[in-house]
Parts: structure tokens; C-alpha cells; sequence
């Protein structure tokens, strides 16, 4: 997120509605998230993935209504509070249920219903990712954590991020497009054949 808070591109009254919005929903999933047995949460989280990938693969027919925005730049926030406090909901739900931080939910909702342009999307959604993890992660306080792999894990994952994000600007929107969602099917297929063909391998409560 640090990069994107340089370059001045977040939206910061859309992310603080939007996110603000996920933080009670995301405790709301969390507590569904508890009665459902694993292997049907992996199976949702996968179909969830699937259509969002899907989603992503086909062309964009407009640029999205512009909800969040007037003619001067500024916030409509007449037509943008009602629309990003909705998405906010939507997007919070999936976060606390499944335990994800949702940013292939939210950059399609800023763009598609709020009306954010892509680097605005991109930057906006780290916020509100921000946001809705730590909500998500107090929801799930009680369950044990292994502080080893989480710190190993975030820590690659964090280097790589910053790498990818000087990758990012060097290739073509449609093609980081097109490679995530093609990369979010498989990794949809795996989570998918494993709850359904190896569900003995799935932690239990």
C-alpha cells in the first residue's frame, strides 16, 4: 500500500465508507463461516473465485457508472454512499467467511459500480484491504495462529508484492488482467478438487 499512498492516488472517503462498511460484515461472515463444515467453505470460496474470474476474462463494455465521482473530480456522494456502502457489505461478508482480504472483489466493485478509474481501483482497494484483514483477522481472534508460517508467508509474499508492483507498470492492463484471472481458475479447480476428492486433509474445528 505504501507506494500507491505516494503516488496520491487513493480515494481515501471512498475506502474509509467502503471499508467501514466490511467491518461489521465481515464479523457477520465470520460467525456464519463457523457453522458451515470446511469443505463447503472451500467449495464456496471456490465457485466465488471461479465467476470472479470469469468476470474478469471477459471484456469490459463501458467504463463503469460514475458513482463516486462528479464532473469536478470531487465525491456524489448523493449517488456514491448508498452504492459504496452496499459494496462494502458484499465484499465484507466473503472476507470474514472465507478468511480472504477480498481484493479481487473489490477493484471490479470500485471500477464497476463506483466508477473509479484503474489506478484509482488499484490503490483505493490496498486501503480497504487494510481494513477489512484486520477486521476479518479479530473475528477469527480466537482461533490459534502459528506465527512461523504467517511471518514467513507475509514476508515473501510482502517482497513480492512490491516487485510485482514495478512489474505491473511495465506490462499492459489486459494482460495483467487476463494472467490473473486465468491463474485465479486454476488455483479455483485445486481448492475445488481437493475439498471434493480429499477432504481429510481439510482442518476441522
Amino acid at each position: 500500500m505504501i507506494p500507491r499512498l505516494r503516488s496520491g492516488t487513493v480515494r481515501w472517503p471512498v475506502a474509509l465508507v467502503f471499508g467501514a462498511a466490511g467491518v461489521p460484515a465481515a464479523f457477520a461472515g465470520a460467525a456464519i463461516g463457523r457453522l458451515v463444515p470446511p469443505r463447503f467453505l472451500l467449495l464456496g470460496f471456490a465457485v466465488l473465485m471461479a465467476l470472479v474470474a470469469v468476470r474478469m476474462l471477459r471484456e469490459p463494455t463501458g467504463t463503469g457508472a460514475a458513482a463516486c465521482r462528479n464532473s469536478g473530480g470531487r465525491v456524489n456522494w448523493r449517488a456514491c454512499l448508498p452504492k459504496a456502502l452496499a459494496a462494502g457489505i458484499v465484499v465484507g461478508l466473503p472476507t470474514g467467511l472465507f478468511g480472504v482480504g477480498g481484493g479481487f472483489l473489490i477493484v471490479p466493485a470500485l471500477t464497476l459500480l463506483l466508477g473509479l478509474d484503474a489506478g484509482e481501483a488499484v490503490a483505493t482497494s490496498l486501503v480497504i484491504i487494510v481494513l477489512n484483514s484486520a477486521a476479518g483477522l479479530s473475528a477469527h481472534a480466537d482461533a490459534p495462529l502459528d506465527w512461523t508460517p504467517t511471518g514467513i508467508f507475509g514476508s515473501a509474499a510482502t517482497l513480492t508484492a512490491l516487485a510485482g508492483a514495478r512489474l505491473g507498470r511495465r506490462l499492459p492492463a489486459h494482460t495483467i488482467r487476463s494472467g490473473f484471472a486465468n491463474l485465479v481458475l486454476v488455483i479455483a479447480a485445486a481448492i475445488a478438487i481437493t475439498a471434493i476428492v480429499a477432504p481429510a486433509t481439510l482442518p476441522i474445528d
